[in-house]
């Protein structure tokens, strides 16, 4: 099965230049713990709750705090045409729960999570990848710029 079969398509975009409180408001209104971050038609960066918790509240930052102020901007990603094995060892090696998803032209289609692999049929890879996922520390650590 390929990511594009189960993914989510219908993205929420956010703008580095806009704020962490618009950020929340967006992720409120769309029901989701993270947001791609675009630019000129690009992906530059993936801003979560937990970013704006950690990064933002926790360091003392105002709600006018620019999103690019706390993203991550090392963006790890997959492709539509991957195949959803591949893109749950992926995660699990990455320790990541969601993944925005790109054409082979690089334009964001969509974001995949762990639980969309797991519901496309890929349960028992979904939870190897979980437990990689839920070991602690990692690349994407919150204590780490």
């Amino acid at each position: 099965m390929r990511v594009s079969e189960c993914m989510t398509r219908d993205v929420t975009i956010a703008s580095p230049q806009e704020t962490i409180c618009d950020a929340a408001k967006m992720m409120a209104d769309c029901d989701s713990g993270v947001l791609p971050v675009g630019e000129n038609d690009r992906l530059v960066g993936v801003i979560t709750d937990r970013d704006i918790a950690v990064r933002g509240v926790a360091e003392g930052k105002s709600p006018d705090t620019k999103i690019r102020d706390v993203m991550s901007a090392e963006v790890r990603y997959c492709y539509e045409d991957e195949d959803v094995s591949t893109v749950l060892r992926k995660m699990g090696e990455l320790q990541v729960r969601r993944l925005p998803v790109l054409s082979r032209e690089k334009r964001l289609v969509g974001i995949v999570s762990l639980s969309d692999l797991a519901q496309g049929g890929a349960a028992i890879p979904a939870g190897e990848a979980l437990s990689d996922i839920a070991r602690p520390g990692g690349e994407h650590s919150q204590t780490r710029h």
